[in-house]
């Protein structure tokens, strides 16, 4: 029964292309691994993106609910859909057309700092091997898979809590380092359960009504 899961995650189109991507980049990275510079630029890739999970996700993909129906339109897509599905298999994964421009940005802004295309490489493979991590984190958090690791199924556990509970709470999908670091890490005993976790375009209405 996993197997059927795992060829799902990893036949998903968007997902199968993101690791043609990673394939690709880590083959032309190869050549340089006995240097220290790619292996540390690598892990400083991979790092960013965890950083970027977490603010992501809380100050993005929960902003206050625009008003402008283009931005409506593309923060549905990216995340208030999901809540209100959450097992919604194509609302599980990022859309390429935000992830690919977003990795062309952080690329960018790599080589200029670094002036080196191997270097810039080695970033971005290790920003997409991460993507790929939680895209997978993600997928097994929604689907009806029992992790094999004490610490995968508790994982699953907290964000399932941030979809059901609370969704101002656990904002980590990898790991909750930052929801400790930033107060975002509760007990969910002493968490009220939200009216709008399932309804996050409806949280503006909800705190009027109050």
């Amino acid at each position: 029964m996993r197997d059927k899961y795992v060829k799902e995650f990893f036949f998903f189109p968007d997902i199968g292309i993101m690791c043609g991507i990673f394939l690709v980049s880590f083959g032309f990275l190869i050549p340089n691994l006995t240097s220290i510079g790619p292996w540390v630029a690598f892990i400083i890739g991979m790092a960013a993106y965890a950083a970027a999970e977490y603010f992501t996700h809380r100050f993005l993909f929960h902003m206050k609910t625009p008003k402008n129906p283009f931005y409506l339109n593309l923060i549905k897509r990216l995340h208030y859909d999901h809540h209100s599905n959450p097992n919604d298999l194509h609302l599980l994964f990022l859309p390429l057309w935000y992830s690919l421009p977003n990795i062309a940005i952080a690329g960018t802004i790599a080589y200029f700092i670094s002036t080196s295309l191997v270097i810039t490489n080695a970033f971005i493979a290790g920003v997409i091997l991460f993507l790929l991590f939680y895209e997978w984190k993600h997928y097994i958090a929604h689907r009806p898979i029992t992790p094999f690791s004490p610490w995968g199924r508790w994982m699953k556990k907290i964000h399932l809590w941030h979809h059901y509970k609370n969704e101002n709470y656990w904002y980590g999908v990898t790991n909750p380092v930052l929801d400790y670091v930033l107060g975002t890490f509760e007990d969910h005993n002493k968490v009220k359960l939200s009216q709008t976790a399932r309804n996050l375009e409806q949280r503006d209405h909800k705190k009027l009504d109050l």
